[in-house]
C-alpha cells in the first residue's frame, strides 16, 4: 500500500481549522516544537505534531505514574487502583490515566483524594468526555488543577481505534506503568507493551497477579501473564516509592507534602 502524501498546504488548512476549534471551545494547544511541549512525549518514536488540552500541562520535573486496567474490575482491584494511587497523591505524585470506566476512574479519584492534579487522556477530543457518566470526575480534575489532554482536535468522537494510540501517550508521560487488573484481551495491556518500548518501569498490581489473594479474579489473566514475564508486582505505593528512591513522608490530614530526599 502506498505512503500516504501529506500535502502541506492542506495540512496546514487543517491545523488553522483545528486551532480556531479549540479556540472557541476554551480549549488550548501545544505544536510539537514548542518549548511547553512535554518532553516525556517528545521524545518517543511518533510524538503528537499537536497536544490539545483543557487544564494545566504536567511539571516536566514532576514524576508521574499510570494507573491503569479493565474497565470491569474485580472490588478488590478497584479498592487497590483507588488506594495506590491516593497515596501517590498523598506523596505529591500525579497519576495518569484515560478516564475509562473501572479502574481508571478509581485511580483519579484516588489520585484527587489524594490532593494530586491527575492527568487524563483521552481518545477523543478534549471536549467529548467518554463515557459521558465521567463527565462529573472530569470536571473535577479541571477544578483541581489536573489536566484532560488529547492528540485529537476538539469536537472529535471517541472511535475503537482511537485507544490503543492514546496509550502510549499515557505511558510517554510517566516514569512508570502499573497494570492492576486486565483480561488476556485488554487496552491495558497495550499500555504495558508501550511501556516497555518506551523504556518506562512496568508494574503489576497485588489484587491482580498474585495467586491467592483474597480479591484474585478471572479478570485477571493478562495481569499474571505479565508477572510470569517478570513485571514487579507492587502490594502499595510504598512499593513504587521505593522503586525510585523517593523517601515516603507520613502526611497528617492531607496537608502537608513533601516528596523528594
Amino acid at each position: 500500500m502506498p505512503r500516504q502524501k501529506w500535502i502541506m498546504d492542506d495540512v496546514r488548512i487543517q491545523a488553522e481549522k483545528d486551532a480556531r476549534a479549540a479556540n472557541m471551545r476554551g480549549i488550548r494547544w501545544v505544536s510539537l516544537d514548542s518549548p511547553d511541549y512535554p518532553p516525556q512525549i517528545r521524545e518517543i518514536y511518533d510524538p503528537p505534531a499537536v497536544l490539545f488540552y483543557r487544564g494545566n500541562l504536567p511539571d516536566p520535573e514532576r514524576p508521574l505514574a499510570a494507573v491503569v486496567g479493565t474497565r470491569h474490575p474485580s472490588p478488590a482491584a478497584a479498592a487497590q487502583a483507588f488506594d495506590i494511587s491516593r497515596a501517590l497523591g498523598v506523596q505529591d505524585i500525579p497519576v495518569v490515566s484515560g478516564l475509562a470506566l473501572g479502574i481508571d476512574a478509581m485511580a483519579h479519584r484516588g489520585n484527587l483524594e489524594g490532593g494530586a492534579p491527575t492527568i487524563a487522556v483521552l481518545g477523543s477530543g478534549a471536549d467529548a468526555i467518554y463515557p459521558v457518566s465521567n463527565r462529573s470526575l472530569a470536571r473535577r480534575i479541571l477544578e483541581n488543577n489536573g489536566v484532560i489532554l488529547s492528540e485529537y482536535p476538539p469536537g472529535t468522537s471517541p472511535m475503537k481505534w482511537h485507544f490503543p494510540a492514546r496509550n502510549r501517550i499515557i505511558s510517554a508521560l510517566t516514569r512508570g506503568v502499573l497494570i492492576v487488573e486486565a483480561p488476556a484481551k485488554s487496552g491495558a495491556l497495550i499500555t504495558a507493551q508501550f511501556a516497555l518500548e518506551q523504556g518506562r518501569d512496568l508494574w503489576v498490581a497485588s489484587s491482580g497477579a498474585v495467586a491467592g489473594h483474597p480479591g484474585l479474579s478471572g479478570f485477571g489473566e493478562g495481569t499474571r501473564k505479565l508477572a510470569a514475564e517478570g513485571a514487579r508486582i507492587i502490594y502499595s505505593a510504598s512499593d513504587i516509592l521505593d522503586e525510585w528512591k523517593l523517601k515516603e513522608n507520613l502526611v497528617s490530614d492531607n496537608k502537608e507534602k513533601n516528596l523528594w530526599p
